[in-house]
């Protein structure tokens, strides 16, 4: 992180929000600002595991009364969801929420049984499996792109990297990781 806070990067890939925060302390160059790509959030358990119902509204939210644990990200899609569907109150004392992106972790060690997390995770974390993606009328989606550093001393060669980022050849690559090219 002190490399970061020093400006020491010339590109990074992060979710919108974020860049936005970098961009208002003068830290990336608006302009350079690209959506790259987006992944479906959906269950992941632990490999092995039997992959709990989460075809529907009704499965989902039995899959969650019924889970053990749950862990998701610090990000403020998940507890809305919850919030909205009525669970958030039956489900406050199993869920763990970690200040680091080690959800996945968490569930592949067996230390929880399942997290709501952005999809790629299920296929970049060893030990975990893809029970699915939420159903369709609640299904939000974790968003990245990417910007230059205001410190870069080579901003075209970030630009330039970020342009081969939404390439036909790098979608592929993407799709085949459980995302979306934006």
């Amino acid at each position: 992180m002190l490399q970061f806070n020093a400006g020491e990067f010339d590109v990074i890939a992060a979710p919108p929000p974020e860049l936005d925060r970098l961009i208002k302390s003068d830290k990336l160059i608006a302009s350079s600002k690209v959506d790259l790509v987006r992944s479906v959030v959906g269950v992941v358990v632990r490999a092995g595991a039997p992959k709990p119902d989460v075809s529907s509204v009704e499965a989902f939210k039995q899959t969650l009364l019924r889970a053990k644990s749950i862990t998701y990200l610090p990000t403020p899609g998940v507890p809305l969801m919850l919030e909205r569907l009525g669970l958030k109150d039956a489900l406050a004392s199993k869920i763990t929420v970690p200040k680091t992106e080690i959800s996945t972790e968490l569930v592949a060690k067996g230390e929880i049984e399942l997290a709501i997390i952005v999809a790629t995770q299920a296929f970049t974390t060893p030990g975990v499996e893809l029970a699915g993606p939420l159903p369709p009328e609640i299904r939000f989606y974790g968003s990245f792109g990417g910007a230059v550093s205001s410190a870069s001393k080579v901003p075209d060669a970030g630009r330039s990297l970020l342009e081969f980022l939404k390439s036909p050849r790098v979608v592929e690559v993407i799709k085949a990781q459980g995302m979306e090219p934006m």
